[in-house]
């Protein structure tokens, strides 16, 4: 019997996951599911737990790498309508998961909503921004989110608030299979005044980092008070190269990904980075970009 019967409308096989991130890399997936509402989620949960077929779960791919081989899984994606709407309320926003960040960051201004201006220029969608607690130096997501509603891989959904919701550093204690949605709060502001901000945070990255080039954002996490991307300048590894992945003379965090370039081009030069900063500093690099293998 076919695993996804009754679902082949939104099931592929040996789907190219390459194209669905932003450095372009890595192999197929034996199955590439796009659900169109939370029963069939919850549905393919339950298959996938029934048949013992390892579940990832795919946003805008903004900060992943995927290796060369390909995955023996299923790779879920929430983009869906049902899953990329979002509600206001006064001040409160409902966005769910498959919900475009930068999109969402242009809305809250042009409504006067301040509480997610720091996440401008984060590409990624709002269920990576959670699991991840996206952001920077102006600010992360988890300040402004209330509740997030979560389904476990037994398909049973759940919501969990704060203080039981915890955020860190690029972390979160969410344990659960799926981000379904959010709720943040925000605060009703003067909505020149917002997109000024918007403004200054986005000069700030232009003039800072590598935008235009395949890259997955800051590779590595910002050790206890100081910068992963210092370390890295000061260990001389600027213009790095091997195969086709260097690291970028423009912010140190970043990997670029040239023409030819393969994932294992980038996890061998990761591994030279930590390599050489453990050595001169005595500092393991923690990575911030997952990595599917």
């Amino acid at each position: 019997m076919n695993i996804f019967s009754g679902l082949e409308k939104i099931v592929e096989t040996n789907y190219p996951l390459a194209k669905d991130t932003w450095y372009g890399l890595g192999g197929p997936a034996d199955y590439f599911i796009k659900p169109g509402t939370v029963e069939q989620l919850k549905t393919i949960a339950q298959r996938c737990n029934e048949n013992n077929i390892p579940i990832y779960v795919l946003g805008f791919g903004s900060n992943l790498l995927i290796n060369d081989d390909g995955l023996r899984a299923a790779v879920i994606k929430l983009e869906a309508e049902k899953f990329s709407q979002t509600q206001f309320d006064g001040e409160q926003l409902t966005a769910w998961a498959g919900a475009k960040l930068s999109g969402l960051v242009l809305t809250c201004v042009k409504k006067g909503l301040s509480g997610i201006e720091a996440l401008t220029g984060i590409p990624g969608s709002i269920g990576g921004a959670v699991r991840m607690n996206a952001g920077g130096n102006f600010g992360d997501i988890g300040a402004a989110i209330e509740t997030v509603t979560l389904m476990d891989s037994q398909g049973d959904v759940f919501e969990k608030s704060k203080p039981e919701l915890m955020f860190d550093y690029r972390s979160t204690n969410i344990t659960a299979q799926f981000i379904i949605n959010a709720t943040l709060k925000l605060a009703s502001t003067d909505p020149e005044q917002i997109m000024r901000t918007v403004k200054e945070i986005w000069i700030y990255k232009k003039n800072s980092q590598p935008l235009n080039t395949r890259n997955c954002g800051c590779v590595f996490k910002n050790p206890r008070g100081v910068s992963a991307g210092a370390l890295i300048d000061r260990a001389g590894l600027k213009g790095l190269r091997i195969g086709g992945a260097v690291v970028s003379e423009k912010h140190a965090n970043f990997i670029i990904a040239e023409d030819g370039c393969k994932s294992r081009d980038v996890i061998r030069l990761i591994d030279a980075i930590k390599e050489r900063v453990k050595e001169q500093f005595g500092i393991e690099l923690e990575l911030e970009i997952e990595i599917w293998d």
